[in-house]
């Protein structure tokens, strides 16, 4: 019964993704924000998440980081005992620490390693 549920649930999960664009957000992922001399890195925990398949997307006000994690247990006659890791759509939106809000900051590394995304930022020169 409760694989006949996660089935039904999948499917309605898929129709919605497929006629709105803009699928509900089910959960944010933890972010650490380290700030050295020029740089800013930001690490987002996204294990089980492709490389591909995360959008990063920079505007004055910070970054908007979302994909989606898709639910690995696909069977019908298995027994779900606990669901503790979250699966879904996410999107996490983090303002940059910046001292002055009018100074540019662009996207100098992009890296997926071990399950965390690294973005390192740093402020534009003469700006």
């Amino acid at each position: 019964m409760w694989g006949e549920a996660l089935s039904m649930l999948d499917r309605a999960q898929r129709l919605q993704r497929q006629f709105f664009t803009h699928a509900q957000v089910a959960w944010e992922p933890p972010v650490d924000i380290v700030e050295a001399g020029d740089a800013i890195e930001v690490h987002v925990a996204l294990p089980g998440v492709a490389a591909d398949a995360i959008t990063v997307v920079l505007d004055p006000a910070g970054i908007t980081i979302s994909a989606l994690r898709a639910f690995p247990c696909r069977t019908e006659s298995g027994q779900i005992h606990r669901l503790e890791i979250p699966y879904g759509r996410f999107e996490r939106q983090i303002g940059l620490p910046l001292g002055d809000p009018y100074t540019p900051v662009e996207l100098v590394g992009k890296a997926l390693e071990n399950g965390v995304l690294t973005l390192t930022f740093r402020r534009k020169e003469g700006a």
